[in-house]
């Protein structure tokens, strides 16, 4: 577990979790005597905006609204088969809000309590929890939490159950946190030194307490653990003080600039997540964030200041002229020409005016030891940052080359041209040439699709570009220095009408192509066969598609709903069988087939695709080389 990218970050610094929700819904006029979890169905809007707010007011973290979103709690309101369709929606809404952001935010799966107490002291069985909590689990995980977070529990029987559970259903780090009254005991009885040992050794990754009590009596039981268990990692979510009740309303009388100064002492006993709970607000996260930041840089400036040293740009990302004054060949294409094995890690754009989650996504990638990022437009006609933009950005920032997605969906013959004039003068000149999906698949269904030319006649106008001229025929004044990708389709049913059309393709000019991911090798076997024995020796080196699957409802998802995704029965059943620890058998089964491609004709790389914007579990694939 030590290897996720969740448990990678806390190692290198604390974070910032966010606040209420419950406080944040009553102020826009929820009920309590209303299920809260339905409002991501009913009031949507209301929820995205909470945690929108707390993104903006800097939080690392952000908590799913499914506290009771388990089948014993929404049983009470008619709700217990809805299960699935809330956890679900609940996880999309903050995923959505991580795009708009474009922050590297994680997102914790929130569960909470179920609401009645464990025999012998209450009605509910043991058998009855475990599938109570199974059930939950299993859909955080599916819809993409990066980590479950157990918090609020009075019943450390309940807990431990809970992450034993957790721990058999998937492989997310986990977050479990206890509430103290004020004479430092739950409301059964267990003290914190218990609550931290028995804890960790049922496997949570992260121990802490939330809730019932202000951040003076909740320092207090956070040392208790720290003293405990020195090495274990702690959270800390405090209260804002004791609520007063006004007029039908609870108030929280302590401030942001009260949790600001407690912020500091949080973390020198011993938390590496802070945040807040009850009566906490997006106000109280933004004053907690400036305090972090600023116990952070006092940090920094105690050690030895680093010397900060230009470095020279890539030579991927500078235009190389050849004695001659033409172009020479893109840093890939050279590669690629010399024979070397390629790596690229596919990016796509977010749906926000910020990039800063690619852009780390970019350089880790690099770091990891690949050569080039492609970045996708706008990948199931949904709207997103351009994919040139994101391009430059990563260029610029990161010194890494760029493969950019170009589609003639959006573009009129006129904008095609134009679009690729910019491309070549930013320095981004790796072109994947493609239709693109339609925008009767996307969220944009009004918009009309332009399609002036085919995939297969936008290679051939980026060729003429190549060789100094548009496609009116009018003298550019160089040439263009484009390499050229096109996209060919292994999985496809009818191979013989995809074979063809690739033929056209690579006859236009294409440099390399780019397939589709695919988990058995055979499948591109078959491909080159087709080819040859239609159309003569093949023609371009090939990087191949591979997608680490996350789990086998994750790739049961992509077989059935995902067009130009096809999985192996082989793939399929090794998904099933892998069950909670289907993370690492996803980045197994990768490694496996990126080792068998290497011995494959016409191979000469791959590109990575992540699921979930988790750049980090697919770079962990190139650990094999």
């Amino acid at each position: 577990m030590s290897n996720h990218p969740f448990l990678q970050r806390l190692a290198e610094t604390p974070l910032l979790i966010d606040g209420a929700m419950g406080t944040m819904l009553y102020a826009r006029g929820a009920s309590s005597e209303q299920c809260l979890e339905y409002l991501v169905i009913s009031k949507p809007s209301w929820v995205s905006e909470i945690h929108q707010a707390y993104a903006s007011a800097g939080a690392d973290i952000l908590k799913t609204h499914t506290f009771g979103a388990n089948r014993i709690r929404l049983a009470d309101y008619g709700l217990a088969e809805r299960v699935r369709d809330l956890n679900f929606r609940a996880v999309k809404l903050v995923r959505d809000v991580r795009e708009v952001s474009g922050r590297a935010i994680f997102i914790a799966g929130d569960v909470g309590p179920l609401g009645k107490r464990l025999q012998p002291e209450g009605p509910l069985s043991t058998a009855e929890a475990q599938e109570a909590f199974r059930e939950q689990v299993g859909v955080l995980w599916e819809a993409g939490a990066d980590l479950l977070l157990f918090e609020t529990f009075i019943d450390l029987r309940e807990l431990e159950l809970a992450v034993r559970v957790a721990r058999e259903v998937c492989d997310l780090p986990i977050v479990a946190s206890m509430t103290f009254a004020e004479d430092g005991l739950t409301l059964v009885g267990h003290t914190p030194e218990e609550a931290v040992r028995r804890l960790h050794a049922a496997g949570a990754d992260v121990i802490g307490v939330n809730c019932s009590v202000g951040p003076a009596a909740m320092a207090q039981t956070l040392e208790q653990m720290h003293a405990a268990a020195p090495d274990v990692r702690l959270i800390i979510m405090p209260n804002a003080g004791f609520p007063e009740r006004v007029e039908g309303r609870f108030y929280y009388p302590a401030s942001p600039e009260y949790f600001a100064r407690q912020t500091g002492l949080f973390l020198t006993q011993g938390a590496r997540i802070v945040g807040g709970c009850c009566g906490t607000t997006p106000m109280h996260i933004r004053a907690m964030r400036a305090a972090l930041d600023e116990h952070l840089t006092r940090q920094v400036g105690a050690a030895q200041p680093a010397i900060v040293v230009q470095e020279e740009p890539s030579p991927a990302v500078k235009a190389d002229y050849g004695v001659t004054g033409e172009i020479e060949p893109t840093e890939l294409l050279r590669k690629l020409r010399a024979g070397k094995f390629v790596i690229s890690v596919e990016v796509d754009p977010p749906r926000s005016f910020s990039a800063e989650k690619q852009i780390e996504g970019a350089r880790h990638a690099m770091k990891m030891g690949a050569d080039a990022v492609n970045v996708a437009d706008s990948p199931m006609a949904r709207v997103r940052m351009s994919a040139l933009a994101l391009c430059v950005q990563i260029q610029q920032q990161v010194g890494i080359e760029t493969i950019v997605h170009f589609t003639t969906r959006d573009r009129s013959l006129m904008g095609l041209q134009a679009d690729l004039i910019g491309a070549r003068a930013l320095g981004v000149r790796n072109i994947l040439v493609l239709s693109g999906d339609p925008p009767t698949l996307g969220d944009n269904k009004q918009s009309t699709a332009v399609y002036d030319v085919d995939s297969i006649g936008l290679v051939r106008i980026i060729s003429r570009f190549n060789e100094g001229v548009d496609v009116a025929g009018q003298d550019m004044g160089q040439k263009g220095g484009f390499t050229i990708a096109v996209a060919c389709d292994p999985t496809r049913a009818d191979l013989v009408q995809e074979v063809d059309r690739f033929h056209q393709k690579v006859t236009g000019g294409a440099h390399f192509t780019m397939t589709q991911p695919i988990f058995d090798p055979q499948l591109w076997l078959n491909f080159v066969r087709l080819y040859e024995e239609r159309h003569g020796k093949f023609p371009v080196p090939v990087l191949i598609g591979v997608l680490p699957l996350q789990g086998h409802k994750h790739a049961t998802f992509l077989h059935n709903e995902v067009p130009g995704i096809t999985l192996s029965e082989e793939a399929l059943e090794r998904m099933r069988k892998a069950g909670p620890n289907g993370r690492q058998e996803g980045v197994k089964m990768a490694q496996e087939l990126l080792l068998q491609l290497k011995e494959l004709p016409y191979v000469q790389g791959v590109y990575l695709m992540p699921s979930f914007g988790r750049y980090e579990t697919a770079c962990q694939v190139l650990e094999v080389l």
